[in-house]
């Protein structure tokens, strides 16, 4: 089988999958009819797909996946066999969220195929080839980001917002705020990019620190980028504060982990008015609340509650599996250390 191109009265060109069974030419299959060359060439890239499919040869074009997702949708036509997964799952999705009202065909291409193969912008450009017949390069991509980025990025999260608000009932009571960090492979700094204390380990690479603001449920209400050198400590209320004009959010429970812990945070927090839960280190408590917390009896699974001051309660638990994991931390940190001891009198 071979694919052919025929030039009709009306000046479209046609598609067709032809068979020479006996010497006699025979059309297998019309895949379509175009006039642009794109159009021509998602034509013939489908053929190509399509003459796999019927030959049952090794796919140059397709996986064994993709032969079954294309017996289940065959009686959809041919020419959505490629699109139809993706597009009439996650475009469902993009369109009940909101974002068609974007208005941007290639942020609707980009997120979807950031969903269903969330891949290196290049293996991006392939997919979108390969499975939407849509041909582009690499420079528009990026063009098309620093447009998102200026013009496009407040409404895109509005949108999210709404969607969001709208999951948890139009009541946000309770959000949770976390930092991680990025680092680059660069030798340079910037006026973003600076070296710091990094989660990754990587502290002579350049970075940036991620805040997220998430809801119940880990549904996204919004995020922050900062300078790389930044202490995360110091990012939570002017975040806080920013997020809470741009989506008029009120007042909700924050929670996050230890590393925000600061009489600095607790004081501003509780000037600004909120409510908090946030991750505690025994070891940085008074004496007088260590030794409280460790005569307090538990058993596994229980939880109690110690008054620190007149605005503060400490929720302590005890958990046997966590207890064991502990122990057996120690126990291997012990080890190490003795190695080391044998190998420096050596």
């Amino acid at each position: 089988m071979f694919l052919r191109k025929k030039k009709n009265k009306s000046g479209s060109i046609s598609v067709q999958i032809i068979s020479k069974p006996r010497g006699n030419y025979k059309v297998i299959k019309t895949i379509g009819c175009g006039r642009s060359e794109q159009e021509i060439k998602k034509l013939e890239y489908l053929g190509k797909q399509e003459i796999e499919r019927l030959s049952l040869q090794p796919k140059l074009f397709v996986s064994e996946t993709d032969t079954i997702v294309d017996n289940v949708f065959e009686s959809l036509g041919n020419a959505s066999i490629r699109v139809v997964g993706p597009e009439l799952i996650f475009g469902k999705i993009y369109n009940n969220i909101g974002y068609n009202e974007i208005g941007e065909e290639l942020f609707r291409h980009l997120v979807i195929s950031r969903l269903a193969f969330p891949l290196s912008k290049l293996k991006t450009i392939d997919y979108l080839y390969r499975y939407q017949g849509i041909s582009l390069n690499k420079d528009t991509i990026y063009r098309f980001l620093d447009k998102l980025n200026r013009k496009l990025k407040e409404k895109v999260e509005q949108i999210t917002f709404k969607h969001t608000k709208k999951i948890l009932g139009d009541n946000i009571s309770i959000v949770f705020y976390d930092m991680t960090t990025l680092y680059f492979e660069a030798s340079d700094e910037d006026d973003l990019r600076k070296t710091g204390f990094s989660k990754d380990g990587k502290h002579s690479n350049p970075q940036v620190f991620l805040g997220l603001l998430v809801g119940l449920g880990g549904y996204a209400i919004g995020y922050e980028i900062f300078e790389g050198s930044t202490y995360e400590g110091h990012t939570l209320i002017p975040f806080l504060e920013k997020i809470s004009s741009k989506f008029n959010l009120q007042k909700p429970v924050v929670v996050a982990d230890s590393g925000l812990l600061s009489t600095d945070n607790i004081k501003d927090l509780q000037n600004q008015g909120y409510e908090y839960i946030l991750g505690a280190r025994i070891k940085n408590e008074s004496k007088k609340i260590k030794e409280k917390i460790l005569e307090t009896p538990l058993k596994d699974g229980q939880i109690k509650k110690i008054k620190k001051d007149e605005n503060t309660r400490i929720i302590i638990n005890f958990s046997d599996k966590r207890a064991k994991k502990d122990a057996h931390n120690r126990e291997k940190g012990l080890k190490r250390l003795e190695k080391k001891k044998v190998r420096k009198i050596d």
